[in-house]
């Protein structure tokens, strides 16, 4: 059944309960939208076309944090992130946000952080990436700086993007890899500390707030 977009946004932004792989519209954004801050996003690995993942599951090694996959369904309410500014700044809800801006993404149902550190991730031995903290709790690992490729200035749908976390230094990176386990058929997401065709993402599927005293 279609439910429309501004129904989609209330569902996104009450962070409604739903279980993990329950269907769950994906709303494509027109080609070329800014993204603002309180934006609610998928953002979607080129090489493989999974979107970034968390899930209540911790690791089993390294920090033992929340898990961060990739993801092969679109129809899937644990890959949304909500765009939010560094903790004090002066950037509000509508902003657009600028190629070189550190950002935080916020896991939607569980409102952990993507976070990183110098743990190693379960496959591939690179930098591990978590979700970490909550609506109250954030620190420097929850520090992504955004990349925009080309020349765009800020950050569009459909961009190609990298991010860099400010505390390692690695890029958000995935790969074909994938989990045989608890998370079987998803593949792991980590740090790498060097620019990798692997390290592009863009945002997908998900609610655009629009730019901040725009009509």
């Amino acid at each position: 059944m279609a439910i429309s977009l501004l129904a989609l946004a209330a569902f996104l932004l009450l962070g409604l309960d739903l279980e993990e792989g329950s269907v769950f519209p994906a709303a494509a954004a027109p080609e070329g939208v800014e993204i603002t801050y309180g934006s609610v996003i998928k953002l979607m690995h080129e090489g493989t076309k999974f979107r970034l993942h968390s899930h209540e599951v911790p690791y089993g090694s390294g920090s033992g944090q929340q898990s961060v996959t990739g993801f092969p369904n679109v129809d899937d309410s644990n890959s949304y992130w909500i765009v939010r500014p560094m903790p004090d700044s002066a950037a509000k809800q509508g902003d657009v946000i600028q190629s070189g801006t550190i950002i935080r993404l916020q896991h939607m149902r569980t409102r952990r952080w993507l976070h990183s550190h110098l743990h190693a991730s379960p496959i591939s031995g690179n930098l591990e990436v978590s979700c970490f903290g909550g609506d109250n709790e954030s620190d420097t690992g929850d520090f992504w700086r955004l990349e925009i490729e080309g020349s765009g200035k800020t950050w569009k749908q459909d961009q190609r993007i990298r991010l860099r976390h400010v505390d390692t230094g690695g890029y958000l990176h995935s790969h074909d890899r994938k989990y045989t386990r608890i998370a079987g058929g998803q593949q792991e997401v980590c740090g790498v500390r060097d620019k990798r065709p692997d390290n592009i993402w863009s945002a997908a599927e998900g609610v655009y707030l629009p730019i901040s005293g725009s009509k």
